[in-house]
């Protein structure tokens, strides 16, 4: 059974939990950090981590807002 859930923060344990629950649910992430998401937006991560990189490439399921 598919769930929505919210992720607030979007730094290294923040962008990796929501990438592992959007696997399987509906996320909606969440960061002060217009750049970031833009930049997740543009399937590129953040961060340096092969599997969020592959998961950007592939599928970006997340559903990504900021706040300023």
């Amino acid at each position: 059974m598919s769930k929505i859930i919210s992720v607030v923060g979007l730094g290294y344990v923040g962008l990796s939990n929501a990438i592992l629950l959007a696997q399987h649910n509906k996320v909606f992430a969440i960061d002060n950090n217009v750049e970031r998401v833009k930049q997740i937006n543009n399937r590129k991560s953040p961060i340096h981590d092969r599997e969020i990189i592959d998961y950007l490439k592939t599928k970006n399921q997340l559903y990504l807002a900021a706040l300023s």
